[in-house]
């Protein structure tokens, strides 16, 4: 039941991922779309990152369905960042996102190449979740030093 679960939000996310990217009537709507994808996604990478860092205890299949969720959510924020979207309020959007564009687009990949290598790993022991979390972290702080206003 899990899986069916799991498989059908999968597939809603995609689903909704598109026909939201032609609807954007005003750029606050790209942007609250954004915040939503990523706000979903964080919950899910923090049940993660939780217990990575021992703060919870370590459940292989708790990590396996978070991963993926993740992995499939992944591809859902950026098609918010549209033009004229940029901010300057903390936690906003920096304008350095359409300067470089090509960069920003490099650096969003290498986060979904990343959740997704975490969720094939499939890790069965702390240490072994460590080993595939720290670099999908790394990717999302990059992205976040880089391109979010603090």
């Amino acid at each position: 039941m899990k899986k069916f679960l799991l498989a059908l939000t999968g597939c809603a996310a995609l689903c909704s991922a598109v026909p939201a990217f032609a609807q954007f009537q005003k750029p606050e709507d790209a942007v609250k779309y954004r915040k939503a994808a990523f706000s979903v996604m964080a919950t899910h990478f923090g049940r993660i990152g939780a217990m990575a860092q021992g703060r919870a205890p370590f459940d292989a299949a708790a990590v396996a369905a978070n991963a993926e969720l993740v992995a499939t959510l992944s591809r859902l924020p950026f098609h918010g960042f549209v033009d004229g979207t940029a901010g300057t309020e903390k936690g906003s959007a920096k304008a350095s996102i359409w300067t470089e564009r090509a960069k920003f687009d490099a650096a969003a990949k290498k986060m979904q190449d990343e959740v997704s290598k975490l969720a094939a790993a499939k890790p069965t022991t702390v240490e072994q979740l460590k080993a595939a979390f720290g670099p999908a972290a790394q990717t999302c702080k990059a992205c976040h030093d880089n391109y979010r206003n603090d």
